[in-house]
């Protein structure tokens, strides 16, 4: 039984949903988004809410129901409110600078990194004297800022012993304790 699936999605003044040939279309003030969706699912838009339907209780039927849903409901909140991430480097010279829409990265490799950020996505690097350097993400697509936000996660993991590289801002990283002194 998918609970989520069953809930209905309120459709904010300014925001139009369309479903035609198994896509769904949301255009709202911040951008447009489109999803393809499962010939099993329907989609009903009416008085100002979208319910969403499967075609059986197949259980595969059951988990569309409730991704569909969620796509769905973040598509609308995008194009609504959008979305936002920050990303802090920890760890000593690591810096972050934008030049249009290419994020320069320092992370202790012999080497800049240096990532073309899609064009939905602003981005910016704020450097402030003794604290970290951070990287905010703002963009109307929940699937693209995660994706672009872990690829710059995967350049430097978090370790465990000191906490050096990239993390979220406000992740908790579990720490390990180093080597005991001999005795």
């Amino acid at each position: 039984m998918s609970r989520i699936g069953n809930n209905p999605i309120s459709i904010p003044s300014g925001v139009e949903i369309k479903f035609e040939n198994d896509v769904v279309s949301v255009k709202g003030p911040k951008g447009e988004l489109t999803q393809k969706v499962d010939s099993s699912i329907g989609i009903n838009v009416e008085d100002g809410t979208v319910n969403v339907t499967r075609a059986s209780e197949m259980k595969q039927h059951k988990a569309f129901h409730g991704l569909y849903r969620s796509l769905i409901n973040n598509m609308v909140t995008g194009v609504t409110e959008g979305f936002k991430t920050q990303q802090e480097l920890v760890g000593v010279g690591y810096k972050a600078e934008v030049n249009g829409q290419i994020l320069e990265l320092n992370l202790g490799f012999s080497h800049n990194i240096y990532i073309q950020v899609p064009s939905e996505i602003n981005v910016s690097a704020e450097t402030v004297k003794g604290k970290n350097p951070v990287i905010t993400m703002e963009s109307h697509d929940k699937q693209l800022i995660g994706q672009v936000a872990a690829k710059i996660r995967s350049l430097r993991k978090p370790e465990p012993f000191k906490g050096k590289g990239v993390r979220f801002v406000g992740e908790e990283i579990r720490r390990k304790a180093g080597k005991s002194a001999a005795k």
